[in-house]
């Protein structure tokens, strides 16, 4: 077998990304198994791609949180000076993704959701958002444990990016108009990811994934169908935390994470009465109507085809509404 990494031995595929595949790799003197991405440059513009390697491996080396995938090794390899690949041997996690396996009972995606919570209250603690919480960023292993992933977007609580970075369906409003982002940003996403785990729905963010931009307003958003107007199982109390974690406002959404977490443990305790009294509490959602159409705006460009789901949005550059030498006061971009 083909070593990418001196010493580890490739085991199976485990998927592909934007310049990037991910292995399952042994280190045949242990025994101890890992996961590797290896991201190959192939185009002058793939430098981004190689950036987010590197980030990621710098914030996830960091944390030893059980629900936060850590980085162990990075190596970067050269030809002719430049660099031209980036490996990062990371915490192998024997599971799925929850875009795979969306829970189907109401207390489970609960259940789930405050150890999601909990582990970006850690990061938020270090002074580190995440920015790209989404369905397919957080792997359920079959040990029953939860683990965040993918910080290659990661940046410094306050930092403004200088291109519009985030997952369509997902992305929150002060991302797309690259404003500073905070707590509340990872809010959003949270928001917008348990919004689909609870009924199989995405919340309608100012970018899609047709790579459209989409003006809310005040009357659409007001008719964009609430999860207990999808399934009136879900307890009111949920449906309010998630559509408050998607106000357009951040300082209208929960202020952090242990708010998060102590509203969905009162929402547990209503649930595990509603079991114990034998209520239905799947997931199973009735079809919603479509809430009426907004304007939309093509982008500049369509979405780079090379890129699945996240990354960069440079097209995008009418969201921005700030001027472009505007910098923040407080943090430094990186080189």
């Amino acid at each position: 077998m083909a070593d990418f990494v001196s010493g580890y031995n490739i085991i199976r595929k485990l998927g592909d990304g934007a310049r990037s595949q991910v292995y399952q790799v042994v280190d045949p003197v242990t025994g101890e198994v890992f996961s590797l991405k290896r991201v190959v440059r192939e185009k002058h513009e793939d430098s981004r791609f190689l950036e987010q390697a590197i980030a990621e491996y710098q914030t996830s080396m960091r944390f030893s949180h059980p629900y936060l995938r850590r980085s162990f090794k990075l190596k970067r390899i050269r030809r002719l000076l430049r660099l031209r690949e980036v490996q990062v041997l990371m915490e192998f996690v024997d599971g799925t993704s929850l875009d795979k396996r969306r829970p189907e009972r109401i207390d489970v995606s609960v259940d789930l959701f405050i150890k999601v919570a909990e582990g970006l209250g850690a990061m938020h603690e270090a002074n580190v958002l995440h920015t790209d919480i989404k369905p397919s960023n957080i792997l359920l292993a079959l040990s029953g444990d939860v683990k965040i992933i993918d910080f290659g977007q990661s940046c410094p609580v306050g930092f403004r990016k200088r291109r519009i970075q985030g997952t369509p369906d997902y992305i929150a409003p002060e991302q797309v108009k690259r404003r500073h982002l905070g707590r509340q940003t990872d809010v959003f996403n949270f928001g917008a990811t348990l919004y689909w785990a609870l009924t199989g729905q995405t919340f309608p963010t100012m970018i899609s994934k047709k790579g459209r931009r989409h003006e809310p307003k005040a009357v659409a958003r007001r008719q964009i169908p609430a999860p207990e107007d999808l399934n009136p199982k879900i307890p009111s109390a949920l449906s309010r935390l998630v559509m408050q974690s998607c106000s357009d406002e951040p300082s209208r959404r929960p202020r952090d994470m242990k708010e998060i977490i102590s509203r969905l443990e009162t929402v547990r305790q209503v649930l595990a009465k509603r079991k114990l009294a034998g209520h239905d509490i799947s997931a199973a959602v009735k079809t919603p109507c479509p809430p009426p159409e907004e304007p939309v705006r093509p982008a500049t460009d369509p979405l780079p085809p090379e890129s699945k789901d996240s990354y960069d949005f440079s097209a995008f550059t009418g969201f921005a509404d700030e001027e472009e030498g505007e910098r923040p006061h407080d943090t430094e971009e990186p080189s």
